[in-house]
């Protein structure tokens, strides 16, 4: 298969294994399920469930293996979109060309199926069809990748810092756990789903890291130079805010320059450690760098 029939049949996986965990975990007749249903189910690139399953691939398992760890990350982020809306963190009305859960829903349902979505995820990972060990390793990664040493630190310092200058360095440390470390969490659970090994996991965790500032350096290049049609949220939040950026600090062309060099360090370490079998996750951070969405 080619790279896009490639990511066509994870997601057709994922979307398989979605749909069920929804039925199990998230059945119809509560508006607080009815409310995370919404926000999980707006489509979106599916990029750490994609992630999670190549990775699995790459190391020899299935993507079978890692679909309902697949289905649990995509919940945990979901979670963390629905809360970033919010009126008290990052205030914005759209998300995914749909309006938020809490303009849809309402601020308390919103807050509630942010919750929800975050507690079922481990319940997911808890009644996967894979071994204990692999269950109680993805546990652990999602919950390091999610927590106060990752995604939430990410969160804070990125509130703390929003209206002040900063350097690169700073920037690097905000986006690593605030993007990064839920990347790097998605790989890890489909490296535990594989049985990978210790070289295995770092080898992912230095790619999964560097594929996050890459994600994030394109994010702050697209809110000044795409349209909300083409990005499907509000751009121009970042300068009505006083943020810095990478497009700020460089400005977009020598962001873009960053990301680039960034990419192809990562894809050349990975391309150096698994040959052919990299090539599909290789693509996969071409495309990230090529976004226009």
């Amino acid at each position: 298969m080619n790279y896009r029939q490639r990511y066509d049949a994870y997601l057709q996986a994922f979307n398989e294994q979605l749909a069920a965990c929804c039925d199990t975990y998230l059945p119809l007749g509560s508006q607080v399920n009815e409310a995370a249903r919404y926000s999980l189910l707006a489509g979106g690139k599916r990029v750490r469930a994609v992630l999670c399953m190549a990775a699995c691939e790459l190391l020899g398992g299935s993507a079978d293996q890692a679909a309902r760890f697949a289905c649990a990350v995509e919940m945990l982020h979901c979670y963390s979109l629905i809360h970033d809306d919010l009126p008290c963190m990052d205030n914005d009305d759209f998300r995914r060309g749909k309006p938020s859960c809490h303009k849809a829903f309402g601020e308390a349902t919103a807050l509630l199926a942010g919750d929800l979505l975050l507690t079922e995820a481990f319940e997911v990972i808890a009644d996967a069809p894979v071994s204990e060990t692999a269950r109680v390793r993805a546990s652990a990664a999602l919950a390091h990748g999610a927590g106060s040493a990752g995604m939430v630190l990410g969160q804070e310092l990125d509130l703390r810092y929003e209206c002040q200058p900063v350097g690169e360095e700073t920037l690097r440390l905000v986006h690593r756990n605030k993007t990064g470390a839920l990347i790097n969490a998605a790989v890890q659970m489909g490296a535990s789903a594989a049985g990978g090994s210790k070289d295995d996991c770092s080898l992912l965790e230095q790619f999964a890291y560097d594929l996050g500032l890459v994600f994030q350096i394109v994010d702050d290049v697209l809110d000044v130079t795409s349209t909300s049609e083409e990005l499907g949220k509000p751009i121009g939040s970042d300068a009505e805010n006083n943020k810095t950026t990478f497009a700020t600090l460089h400005g977009p062309q020598g962001a873009m320059e960053l990301a680039q060099q960034i990419n192809a360090e990562a894809c050349g370490r990975l391309s150096r450690a698994y040959g052919e079998r990299s090539e599909f996750l290789t693509a996969l951070a071409e495309s990230l760098l090529c976004r226009r969405t």
